[in-house]
This record gives C-alpha cells, structure tokens and sequence, in this order.
C-alpha cells in the first residue's frame, strides 16, 4: 500500500489522530511515516475516509 498526502492538506490533523503511528503534522500540513504503513493499512484507510478534503490517496500494489 502506498499513502500519500496531496498539497490540499489543510493540517486538520483529523489522520494523527485516527493513526498517529504513520500520520503526523509539521508545517500545517500531514506527512507520512512510509516505515508504519505496512502494519495499520486499516486505520490508513479510515483517516483517507475522514479527510475533510479528501487529501490522502491511498493505491494498492
């Protein structure tokens, strides 16, 4: 699974709280930890879902 947060982001935080493990806020905006992703798939899903404008895609490999 590859995350990635899109220059949309508007630093809500609403993902560091939903998976603090992979998401986090710095300079108003979310990055992701890549090295967490591979363990919380499910919650990175959710926090794309809760994303107030839809700035976390999400591909399959």
């Amino acid at each position: 699974m590859k995350v990635t947060v899109l220059d949309s982001c508007v630093g809500c935080g609403a993902c560091a709280i939903i998976n603090p493990e992979v998401f986090d806020i710095k300079e108003n905006k979310a990055v992701v930890n890549v090295d967490k992703i591979q363990n919380s798939e499910d919650l990175c899903i959710d926090a794309a879902i809760s994303c107030p404008v839809n700035a976390i895609e999400i591909y399959d490999y």
